[in-house]
């Protein structure tokens, strides 16, 4: 209703704006060009050309003019209507504005029902910011957020919930200022404390700076079960050129974690390449016999580690062709039937059992 009311305000203005000069400005533009006066006036007119003529003499100029000039003040003496107001030229004027009143609010109706949304209820952002945030879009949540921020700077809740969207969205100097104020403002915890440190590394194009560690370390004392913050130390420790030492926070970490972790396949991951280009550099550096030794008790120890428990198929994988390559084929067909035994899922065994095919183990295929 508020909206209709604003049109027809709007409308009365634009009426107003145009009646106004019709009825208090002058009407010579719709004056009756056929009146008296203006009769009168074209006569002493016709005069002056007839005497440049030489039609009439100077004497009979004289007397015509002095007739006209008589009639002149006659007609105007006998005026009651403002000069130039006939009937005609009033009339042309309520008809101006009876157009101006009828046309122009049937031209704005006829606009806005062409490309107006009449049937839209308005929507203030205000408003939109009180709504359920179950019902707001994204975008519309974080400036919800933010705005509060704004007015409540010392709210440390608000600065938990929102740091970890501005790391999710990339912006990780606003995720690192926000964990900060959450911690300055509210008591500190260890994931508020990993959260920091993370925003500060990937702010730093990945490098475990120093004042990542720093809050590294302390989310590690208050929990040292934090699995974000021990693996960012173990990669601190792998830049730092300390590569076993990352092994060992690496492995430690896995050997704490739960079976279901969905961070415990990344982790392994890396410590599987950290582990393989750790003793890659250590045996090419050995004699020929030694590195053959050494590569076998690398073989073994991961034989012995998959068949304690565990495994993925890219590790069975890698020991099945180790073995192959060390001449142990026995040892190989039975790293394949375990793997079957282990792994379960029906893309899992086609790939074991194109490995046996490319490796002439299919004798050993169920």
């Amino acid at each position: 209703m508020l909206i209709w009311i604003i049109f027809a305000v709007m409308t009365g203005a634009a009426i107003f704006a145009l009646l106004w000069p019709l009825s208090h400005g002058r009407v010579a533009a719709l004056a009756d060009a056929s009146d008296a006066t203006s009769l009168y006036r074209a006569q002493l007119g016709e005069i002056d050309r007839d005497l440049a003529r030489r039609l009439i003499g100077p004497g009979e100029a004289e007397a015509a003019r002095a007739e006209a000039a008589r009639r002149l003040l006659r007609a105007s003496g006998d005026e009651t209507d403002p000069a130039g107001e006939t009937e005609s030229s009033l009339r042309r004027r309520r008809a101006t504005s009876a157009l101006a009143l009828s046309c122009v609010p049937l031209l704005a109706l006829l606009v806005y029902g062409a490309y107006g949304s009449p049937g839209n209820p308005d929507q203030p952002l205000s408003a939109r910011l009180q709504a359920d945030p179950s019902r707001q879009d994204f975008a519309l949540a974080l400036s919800r957020i933010e705005t509060h921020l704004a007015n409540n700077p010392s709210d440390a809740k608000g600065w938990s919930v929102i740091a970890p969207v501005y790391l999710r969205q990339g912006r990780y100097d606003d995720a690192a200022n926000a964990f900060a104020a959450a911690i300055r403002h509210g008591e500190p915890n260890s994931e508020a404390l990993a959260g920091l440190g993370e925003a500060r590394t990937l702010a730093a194009g990945g490098v475990v700076t120093a004042s990542a560690r720093e809050s590294f370390a302390e989310a590690v004392k208050l929990d040292q079960e934090n699995a974000r913050a021990r693996f960012f130390l173990a990669i601190g420790k792998e830049q730092d050129g300390d590569a076993p030492a990352a092994i060992t926070a690496l492995r430690d970490l896995l050997g704490t974690a739960a079976p279901d972790a969905p961070w415990s396949a990344a982790v392994r991951q890396r410590l599987e390449r950290l582990e393989a280009e750790t003793a890659g550099s250590a045996i090419t550096s050995l004699a020929p016999a030694d590195r053959q030794a050494a590569i076998r008790t690398m073989v073994d120890g991961l034989a012995q580690r998959l068949k304690a428990g565990g495994g993925t198929l890219p590790e069975w994988t890698r020991l099945i062709r180790s073995q192959v390559v060390l001449g142990d084929r026995t040892a190989a067909m039975d790293a394949l039937a375990m793997a079957r035994e282990r792994l379960t899922d029906a893309a899992a065994l086609a790939e074991l059992d194109a490995l046996a095919v490319e490796l002439s183990l299919k004798e050993t295929a169920p």
